[in-house]
């Protein structure tokens, strides 16, 4: 298996990435690494006793969005074989690579530095998934494209017509969700967290400055204080999954 760990990246206007910072540390109970980056605009959140699993960028334009990180063992080798399958490489670095799906969705494969160890569940809730909204006339062929480059994951139709979820091996932290839009619009991604109980969750993140925007079938719309988008999700914390009924 050459994805050995998985980043979901929440990225944040430049103005408001010390909220973000503040607000993800403290419903992830975890704490900032150092500042990475030209322009220090790059952080970790660091779990206790365990590896992380989510980052928060600093965007120089626009709202910012999501968007998954690959640690991979081979990294030119990961970018040919997505690019093979239809990504482009939209930035290239020294060790690493900015891709964007055949959608438009931007992801990263990156060195793999021995992480194995997942992080806790944190007060019923855990960041455990990263929703790619896609439009329409992208939906397919972006399922075929995730569904082939992910290829040791399952990938399963999702609770909803709408809906196609790509889940890991066991011990990787992060799942994809992959939404078909209703409307043409570009594609982007938001963070999911599965909770055991959404409305205890919602209000200590309330608590922390988030603002309710929307309710869903078996999910909550949120925007926290940098202004992004997420949800809070009725899924198991730990397996991921909607309870049976």
């Amino acid at each position: 298996m050459s994805i050995r760990w998985t980043y979901a990246f929440a990225d944040r206007p430049a103005d408001r990435f010390e909220r973000a910072c503040d607000f993800w540390t403290a419903v992830t109970d975890t704490r900032l690494s150092e500042f990475r980056g030209e322009s220090k605009e790059f952080t970790t959140l660091l779990p206790d006793g365990a590896d992380p699993c989510a980052k928060v960028q600093g965007v120089a334009s626009g709202e910012g969005g999501a968007h998954p990180d690959f640690a991979v063992t081979d990294v030119e080798d990961f970018v040919a074989r997505a690019v093979r399958l239809g990504a482009a490489v939209a930035a290239g670095h020294e060790g690493w690579a900015v891709l964007r799906s055949p959608a438009g969705q931007l992801f990263c494969a990156v060195p793999w530095n021995g992480e194995s160890v997942r992080p806790p569940v944190v007060h019923g809730s855990r960041l455990d998934q990263l929703c790619l909204d896609v439009p329409p006339s992208a939906f397919d062929a972006e399922v075929a494209f995730w569904t082939s480059l992910l290829d040791d994951w399952e990938s399963a139709p999702g609770s909803l017509p709408e809906f196609h979820v790509l889940r890991p091996p066991y011990g990787l932290p992060l799942r994809l969700l992959l939404q078909r839009l209703d409307a043409e619009r570009p594609a982007s991604a938001h963070l999911d967290l599965a909770c055991a109980d959404i409305g205890a969750t919602r209000v200590r993140h309330e608590q922390s400055g988030a603002v309710f925007v929307a309710e869903g079938r078996h999910w909550t719309v949120m925007r926290d204080p940098a202004g992004g988008l997420y949800c809070l999700t009725g899924r198991d914390p730990e397996t991921g999954g909607l309870p049976r009924h």
